[in-house]
């Protein structure tokens, strides 16, 4: 009798430990992967739909896990472009940034590298402006303009490097308001020294503005600004060339007739 009992809790025990076991990664607080075994197809096909319904953490899991098991071939290269835009959607711009630089290192003449050089652009444009700055008026000249430079880079690449790219007509378009809003940052700096009486330092901030971003309609006021801190200097030949160059690039001006602009800012009026 007693040795029945003690094979009956011997079985016991070798169950126990069985399960136990196999139940490890519950109790060591490691979680099941349920991807495990998946082919490419499956995990590409779950990806795209959390993606599809803005899962956007689920989706960068699932697309994690394509470039770690098939590093080689079009799934892994579809899903970094799409994880880029997953992170991008999730707030994550500095992860969205690395994959984009890691995506085009390796892939530079893929189909789709003209979309990915786009995206950098975009992610970093948002990413000056953002859509609170932009209702709450907030001049973009007032902001960091590290972010809009490297827009810029990004859009000039893809219009270099693929000039028939169907991104390339918006890229422009984002060029175009981006200079005359790092032109604009200039000024506002060039207008702070004129406050503060420092006119040298105004002038040279608005001539800076004026070669770099020739054409900028912030450069209306720069050449003002240059008007007056060479008037205040007592430096009359620099004041006069300033003003036939602001006569002749905006002979409109309502600062001409000393007046101001009063009107919306030109950056609220870009058509997005």
């Amino acid at each position: 009798m007693f040795s029945f009992k003690r094979n009956i809790l011997t079985l016991i025990t070798a169950i126990a430990a069985a399960w136990l076991l196999g139940g490890c990664g519950i109790f060591s607080g490691k979680e099941v992967d349920e991807t495990r075994g998946w082919s490419v197809q499956r995990l590409y096909a779950e990806a795209r739909q959390e993606l599809a319904d803005r899962s956007w953490e689920s989706a960068i899991k699932y697309y994690e896990k394509i470039e770690s098991r098939y590093p080689f071939g079009r799934f892994a290269q579809q899903a970094q472009i799409e994880a880029a835009y997953a992170q991008w959607k999730n707030e994550d711009q500095a992860s969205a940034l690395a994959t984009i630089d890691r995506f085009v290192k390796q892939n530079p003449n893929h189909p789709s590298a003209d979309y990915m050089y786009f995206l950098r652009g975009l992610i970093n444009f948002n990413d000056d402006l953002g859509i609170v700055g932009f209702f709450s008026g907030q001049d973009m000249s007032e902001r960091d303009s590290k972010a809009a430079a490297e827009a810029f880079v990004a859009f000039k690449d893809l219009v270099s490097r693929f000039p028939e790219s169907k991104y390339a007509p918006d890229a422009i378009q984002r060029m175009n308001y981006l200079v005359n809003a790092l032109a604009s940052s200039e000024i506002h700096v060039a207008r702070y020294y004129m406050k503060r009486k420092a006119y040298v330092a105004a002038a040279n901030r608005a001539q800076y503005a004026l070669k770099t971003y020739p054409g900028a309609p912030a450069n209306e006021e720069g050449l003002l600004i240059m008007v007056q801190a060479y008037d205040a200097l007592g430096m009359t030949t620099l004041r006069n060339d300033a003003e036939r160059v602001m006569v002749k690039n905006f002979p409109n001006s309502p600062y001409l007739k000393g007046g101001s602009k009063k009107d919306v800012p030109w950056w609220q009026l870009w058509n997005w």
